[in-house]
This record gives structure tokens, C-alpha cells and sequence, in this order.
């Protein structure tokens, strides 16, 4: 299980310079108060995270002093002083305008573990609220999708080699011979550190390999090789992102995958630029796996060096341990939570098929129906557990803390929207209770 966090902020210090002279900014102490959304295997969490700046150390004054932002001795005045002065008024003018209009921007950092989601959240908010992709934009991922589409056969490929040599009914999972000469060229190409264009010729193999029924049987169990959830789309999709002019669409874009590395940022309103109407976030989009996180983690603080992807533990077990983590953090000792229980999509198929006690944070589920009923009790006991797991994680002095649960999938756009405006309600109201408005 994994999650992600929006850290949001309404104070936001970028770095002065001036002669040799810096400002520390780890001497600016952030002190957080928002929301956080998790994302998990099938059934994601995520985060929302608000941050204020509770003072300036003199430290930072000193700086400020030194840079001729506060206001000194006078001294003789020379024409390179009068020169000097003039820009650092110059400085301070723009310091000043900046600052008035940041002063109406939240801050929101987006975070999350490994295969998260998050990444797609990021790519429909700029869908929603912003203008979009233009073609170039689009056309950026081309390589990205064809590199999918050797990965996702890659891994059914050999995921099948492998239940054939350990699993007892493993005659099923045999490839016929004729498609093994296939599955090994492909396998070999979705090694690889560069992938070749997706041609039509190479397209046809694939889709041959991909009708062979130890592929289908592979993929039936598709959970235990960890194989992307684009696998199906754009297998169906060969075609048609195969040929020498496409294009990707808008929805291409939102089920294509890949990793996230350094930082990426999009401003936005849920409802407009119109602050009287609704807040302005800028949102920044981080790496999310483990090994990423040493990229963004100073942020806050207690972040464990050793942390590293464990490909072998279970999502939702990484997800406890995540959530169970951030909750502890002291940074984090006024910020507010908002849980998205995301891929609910598959969570609905998944809860029919496969038992919730086969986690073992879960191994106390008792099925009580069927149908869309036995889905609801699936949910709500994966939500009561989150919910324990969140006051037994937060002290007394944390009790203050909003914490609420929302069902969501990253790829239904209306949804995405109803959940962000939800958001947008929430932490409006939120600060007007603080600014004592209600």
C-alpha cells in the first residue's frame, strides 16, 4: 500500500540573493497543518498536508539585515553606494510584489510511494483545471507508451516462464513453441535501457504473444508479477499507437506510466483564478518511491536513510507502515488528513475474486454477502482499519487534527473533480475557522 501528500503552504521563502550573502532556509521552520491522501495496491491511499510558517530565526533576520532588506545605519552616501542602493530598493520592490502575490497561493506538495497514482491525479488536475497538453505535449509520450507496451509483454512473458517451472497445474502457463522464439525476442527488447519505436511488425508479434493462453493465464494473476494496470488498455490499443502518425490522446496520457524523478509543478483553481471564489494552489508533483524520497524528505524530519523499494512486501503493509510513519512524524503534529481510498475501481473486482484476508492486516475479515454489498462491507472494514490505525498513531496533542476518508479512482475525471473541489471546501473552511470568519 502507498500513499501520496499534498503539502500545502501559504508562506513560501524562494531563496534570496544578494552580494555573497544567503539566506539559510533551513532556518525557515515550517509548521504543518492539512490534508493527506493514500494510495495503495488496488485500493490506494493519499495525502493533503498544509503548511505555515510560524516565525524567522534571527539567524534569518541577520541574513535579511545583511542583504539591506531591513533598515540600517546610515552612512556616506557615494555613487556606488547610491547605485547599490538602487537595486537592492530594485530587490526588495520585487521581493515585495511577489510575496503579495504568493500571499493568496497554497502550497501543495503531492507525494506518494511507488506506483501510487499520484502522478496520474497530477496529469487530470492539469486536465481539469488548467489548459491541458498540446500536441507537442502529447506527442512527448509516445516513446513512454511504447516503452509500456514492451515492459507490460516482458513481464507476462516471463511471469509465465515462471509458474511453469514452480507452479503445480504448470502446464497452463506454457507458451506454445511457436510464440517462445517471440517471447524471447520481446523479453530481450523490454530489457533494455532504450526501447525501439513500437512498429506494426513489432506490434503483430506482440499481439500474437499477447492471444497465447499461458499470457492469458499469466495475467489472470497478474497481481503477483506486478503487471501495470495500462497493460489491457493499450494491448487493445496495438494498433492504433503502433501506427507511424498517431498521436496520443488526452486518456493515453492518463494510463501511461512513468516513474517520477526530481520535482514538477502546475498553479490551479478548482473553481478559477478568482480568489474571492476559491483558493490557488500550486502543486508540486515528487518522485515517489522510497529511494526518491531522500529528494524531498528534508522537508520535514526523523527520515530514515536506510529506506529503500522492498519489492517483496505487500502494498498494503507499506502503505500501513507509511501512513503509520507520516501520522508520527513531529512535523506533521497539526496537519490534517484526508484518506483517498483510490483504484476503487479494481478494488470492486478484486473484493469478488480474492478474499481481504490474504493480507495480513486484514486476516480478520469475515465475508458476510455478495455482489455489491459484499464490496460495501469490504470497503468499510478497510476504512475502519485505516481509521484506527489513525487514532492509535495520534497523540493527545494531535487529537485537533481533521481526518476524513474518500473512495476514488485516478482515471474517472468526474470523480477527480467532485474529490479535488471536496478538498478545495474543505481547507477553505478550515482557514476561515482559524481566521476565527466561523
Amino acid at each position: 500500500m502507498m500513499f501520496l501528500l499534498f503539502l500545502v503552504t501559504d508562506f513560501f521563502f524562494s531563496g534570496l540573493v544578494r552580494s555573497n550573502v544567503r539566506v539559510d532556509l533551513s532556518e525557515l521552520p515550517f509548521y504543518f497543518s492539512g490534508a493527506v491522501y493514500l494510495i495503495g495496491d488496488e485500493f490506494f491511499p493519499c495525502l493533503v498536508c498544509i503548511a505555515k510558517s510560524s516565525c524567522i530565526s534571527t539567524r534569518v533576520i541577520h541574513s535579511l539585515e545583511a542583504m539591506g532588506c531591513l533598515c540600517s545605519k546610515q552612512k556616506p552616501v557615494r555613487t556606488s553606494d547610491a547605485e547599490e542602493n538602487a537595486k537592492a530598493a530594485e530587490i526588495e520592490k520585487r521581493i515585495a510584489q511577489e510575496a503579495t502575490a504568493e500571499k493568496h497561493i497554497q502550497k501543495v506538495l503531492l507525494l506518494g510511494a511507488g506506483e501510487s497514482g499520484k502522478s496520474t491525479i497530477f496529469k487530470q488536475i492539469r486536465l481539469l483545471f488548467q489548459t491541458g497538453f498540446d500536441e507537442a505535449e502529447l506527442r512527448s509520450y509516445i516513446p513512454v507508451i511504447h516503452a509500456n507496451v514492451f515492459q507490460t509483454i516482458k513481464i507476462l512473458y516471463d511471469g509465465a516462464k515462471e509458474f511453469a517451472q514452480n507452479e503445480t497445474d504448470s502446464l497452463k502457463y506454457v507458451v506454445s513453441l511457436e510464440n517462445k522464439v517471440i517471447g524471447e525476442k520481446l523479453s530481450e527488447i523490454g530489457g533494455r535501457l532504450d526501447y525501439p519505436c513500437l512498429t506494426m511488425e513489432l506490434a503483430d508479434e506482440i499481439e500474437t504473444l499477447w492471444n497465447d493462453t499461458a499470457i492469458q493465464e499469466t495475467l489472470s494473476r497478474g497481481n503477483l508479477i506486478q503487471v501495470p494496470d495500462c497493460a489491457q488498455y493499450f494491448m487493445k490499443s496495438l494498433r492504433r499507437v503502433s501506427d507511424a502518425n498517431y498521436v496520443p490522446t488526452k486518456e493515453d496520457v492518463l494510463y501511461a506510466r512513468i516513474r517520477t524523478t526530481g520535482v514538477a509543478e502546475i498553479q490551479f483553481s478548482p473553481v478559477g483564478e478568482n480568489k474571492r471564489n476559491g483558493e490557488v494552489y500550486k502543486l508540486f508533483d515528487a518522485g515517489g518511491q522510497r529511494n526518491e524520497r531522500r529528494k524531498w524528505i528534508h522537508l520535514f524530519e526523523g527520515y530514515d536513510q536506510a529506506l529503500f523499494e522492498d519489492e517483496t512486501k505487500n502494498r498494503m503493509m507499506e502503505t500501513k507502515a507509511l501512513f503509520d510513519w507520516v501520522l508520527k512524524q513531529p512535523c506533521f503534529e497539526k496537519t490534517s488528513f484526508m484518506l483517498f481510498l483510490n483504484k476503487f475501481d479494481i478494488f470492486e473486482e478484486k473484493a469478488l475474486k480474492v478474499p481481504l484476508s490474504v493480507c495480513e492486516w486484514f486476516k480478520d475479515y469475515q465475508p458476510v454477502s455478495s455482489g455489491k454489498q459484499e464490496v460495501e462491507h469490504a470497503y468499510e472494514f478497510v476504512k475502519k482499519k485505516f481509521e484506527e490505525l489513525y487514532f492509535q498513531s495520534s497523540g493527545p496533542e494531535r487529537v485537533d487534527r481533521v481526518f476524513k476518508i474518500y473512495r476514488t479512482t485516478a482515471l474517472d475525471q468526474k470523480l477527480i473533480k467532485k474529490t479535488i473541489k471536496l478538498v478545495d471546501e474543505t481547507l477553505r473552511r478550515r482557514n476561515l475557522l482559524e481566521a476565527g470568519l466561523l
